[in-house]
């Protein structure tokens, strides 16, 4: 299991790469599921 600042990096990244949508919103899933923000999330609607 990622820690919440590996969590929140990686998805960071993704989004930063334009990496595959898919990917990305498995990070973000993951993130509300931890009820973790992030300022990024409006990069991938």
């Amino acid at each position: 299991m990622l820690s919440d600042e590996l969590l929140l990096d990686s998805y960071h990244m993704a989004v930063e790469l334009m990496l595959d949508h898919d990917f990305i919103a498995l990070l973000l899933a993951e993130i509300h599921k931890r009820n973790l923000e992030t300022s990024s999330e409006s990069l991938v609607h």
